[in-house]
C-alpha cells in the first residue's frame, strides 16, 4: 500500500526528466498513471513524438503497475480535456495532476522575440491554467483533488536571460495560491515546487565562466530528478491534506519552504508625500530592506545536501 494507493494521477511532461520520475514513483506508490508527454524538443519547436510517454507507461506496466500514455500538448485546452477523458475512460477517475511539462527559450530581454515570449508563456502559464481549469470542477464535485504545479527560482528570485520563463513561473505561483484559497472548502489543494535537478532543460544553460561551470556541475552531480519526485508524489497524496497554497523547493536531499510576499517595512508622512520627499526620505529609510539583484546562485551558494 503506497501513499497513492487507489488514486489516478495525470503527470504531464512525463516522458523525461522530473515528469518521468514523478510518473514512475506515483505508480510505485499505488497510483494508476496517465503519462503525458508531447515528445518535443526543449524549445518545443518540433512536431514531437509519442515515444517518450509510451516508453514510461510501458515501463510502469512491465513493473506490474497501471499506466497509459498520451501525447497531447498542455498548451491546448482540447488536448488537456482529452487527457482527462482518457483518465476517466481507462481508470474511472482522476485525483491529482502533477504538471512539470515545460520548454525553454532563453535570451536577454532586449533581444527576446515575441515568438519566444509567447511560446514559453503558452506552455508554462497557459498550460498550468489548462490542466487546472479542465479538472477543477471534477475535483470540487468529488470533494477531493490535488495539484502539484511547478514554478522556478528564475521567477521567485530571478535569473538573467529568462524573462519569459520567470514571468510564466511567477504567474504559476499566483494561480496556485488562488486555486488553493478557493478550493479549501472543497478539499481541493494546490502547491508548487521550484525544482533543482539535472534535466535536459538545465543542460541548455550556457557555461560562460568558471562560476557557471561550477554551478552546472553541482546540479549535474548533486541534484537529481528523482529527489524532486519524492516531494511531488507526497504532495499529490491525500495524506498531505493539511498542505495547500505553499511554495517549496527541492535541492538534492534538502526540502525548502519559501516565504510569500508580505510587507517588510513601511514609512508614513502625516502631511503626505511628494516626489521630492519620497526620494529624500522614504527611499533612504527603506533602502536597508531592499532585495538585492542577486540571482539564484547568490541565495543558494552552498553545495546541495
Amino acid at each position: 500500500m503506497g501513499v497513492l494507493s487507489g488514486k489516478v494521477v495525470l503527470v504531464t511532461g512525463g516522458g523525461r526528466g522530473i515528469g518521468r520520475e514523478c510518473a514512475l514513483l506515483a505508480a510505485q506508490e499505488g497510483a494508476s498513471v496517465v503519462v503525458n508527454d508531447l515528445g518535443a524538443s526543449v524549445g518545443g519547436d518540433d512536431l514531437g513524438s509519442a515515444g517518450p510517454a509510451e516508453e514510461v507507461a510501458a515501463e510502469i506496466r512491465a513493473a506490474g503497475g497501471q499506466a497509459v500514455s498520451n501525447s497531447d500538448s498542455v498548451s491546448s485546452m482540447n488536448g488537456v480535456k482529452a487527457m482527462v477523458e482518457q483518465a476517466m475512460d481507462v481508470f474511472g477517475g482522476l485525483h491529482s495532476v502533477v504538471n512539470p511539462a515545460g520548454i525553454l527559450r532563453d535570451g536577454m530581454f532586449h533581444k527576446m522575440t515575441e515568438e519566444d515570449w509567447d511560446a514559453v508563456i503558452e506552455v508554462h502559464l497557459r498550460g498550468a491554467f489548462n490542466v487546472t481549469r479542465a479538472t477543477v470542477e471534477h475535483f470540487r464535485n468529488q470533494g477531493e483533488g490535488s495539484y502539484v504545479l511547478f514554478t522556478s527560482t528564475s521567477g521567485l528570485i530571478g535569473n538573467i536571460g529568462q524573462a519569459n520563463y520567470a514571468a510564466a513561473k511567477l504567474g504559476v505561483m499566483g494561480l496556485s495560491r488562488i486555486i488553493a484559497m478557493e478550493g479549501a472548502i472543497k478539499s481541493v489543494r494546490s502547491n508548487i515546487i521550484a525544482p533543482f535537478a539535472w534535466t535536459r532543460m538545465i543542460a541548455t544553460i550556457p557555461v560562460k565562466d568558471e562560476a557557471s561551470a561550477a554551478r552546472v556541475d553541482r546540479m549535474k552531480n548533486g541534484m537529481r530528478a528523482d529527489q524532486v519526485a519524492q516531494l511531488a508524489v507526497a504532495l499529490a497524496s491525500p495524506e498531505a491534506k493539511a498542505v495547500s497554497g505553499q511554495i517549496f523547493a527541492v535541492r538534492g536531499n534538502e526540502i525548502v519552504l519559501f516565504d510569500q510576499p508580505r510587507p517588510v517595512r513601511s514609512v508614513s508622512r502625516m502631511e503626505g508625500w511628494t516626489p521630492a520627499s519620497i526620494l529624500e526620505q522614504a527611499m533612504p529609510s527603506m533602502g536597508a530592506s531592499f532585495t538585492d539583484l542577486g540571482a539564484t546562485g547568490s541565495v543558494f551558494p552552498y553545495d546541495p545536501v
